[in-house]
């Protein structure tokens, strides 16, 4: 019997999107499935308390659940780092695997690796969030030497409503983003329900389309040795980012 390929995902409290794309994305690839683990998230902003919900002990204690199901990996699918700074995800890692003995990535080290892979440098930027948080996520882009040459967000800090925001406002954002023709756009939030609209916006808009659901499940199915080419239907990242 083939060896099974088992994913855990780490999940926000309050996230009702990203385990069924999740799902979703793994169901036509033989043996992989995915596992999740939640820990306390309610609120996206710079506050004091929204801050102190991603402290790592938390993230620690989810981990440690999947472990017990003896995931092949470990996945953060969240973009804190990308208002935390991108160093707060390299650590968690870290953490993660000395606490597990199981690898780990995230939802943002893996866009990034996706956009180093890519060659890209200008990115359009989709997310549900409030301007300050916003503000910092291009700030930390720039620093890492991707511009920001178009964003768009819709202000809102309760991470359950996230989930509410539906495709039409998705692809209206998407394709104000296109008419600024940056290389490559992301929706930069795991309770957005975007995932399953990559396909469709990339034919309409010859843009590679990286959504942060997707980001973490491809990398997690490379760390494991999976063809991605297996993942159809789901945009040009499963199929051309090697």
């Amino acid at each position: 019997m083939d060896k099974r390929i088992r994913l855990g995902v780490l999940t926000p409290s309050s996230n009702t999107s990203l385990e069924p794309l999740t799902s979703a994305i793994v169901s036509g690839v033989p043996g992989v499935s995915a596992h999740f683990s939640r820990f306390t998230v309610t609120e996206i902003s710079l506050k004091g308390q929204a801050l102190g919900q991603f402290d790592d002990s938390k993230i620690l204690e989810a981990a440690r659940l999947l472990a017990d199901a003896r995931v092949d990996s470990i996945g953060w699918s969240g973009t804190s780092s990308g208002w935390l700074g991108f160093e707060r995800d390299v650590q968690l890692c870290r953490r993660i695997t000395e606490a597990t003995g199981i690898p780990a990535t995230t939802s943002v080290l893996a866009l990034n690796e996706i956009l180093a892979k890519t060659g890209t440098r200008a990115l359009g930027l989709a997310t549900p969030y409030v301007p300050d948080v916003q503000a910092r996520i291009v700030a930390n882009y720039a620093a890492a030497g991707v511009q920001i040459v178009a964003e768009r967000h819709l202000g809102i800090s309760v991470n359950f409503d996230f989930a509410k925001v539906d495709e039409d406002t998705l692809r209206a954002m998407v394709r104000e983003l296109a008419a600024s023709r940056p290389e490559a756009i992301t929706t930069f939030c795991t309770n957005l329900r975007a995932a399953q609209l990559a396909a469709g916006l990339e034919r309409e808009t010859g843009i590679p389309f990286y959504d942060t659901v997707s980001t973490v499940v491809w990398k997690q199915l490379r760390m494991a040795g999976v063809d991605t080419r297996q993942v159809e239907g789901w945009g040009r990242l499963f199929q051309e980012v090697e």
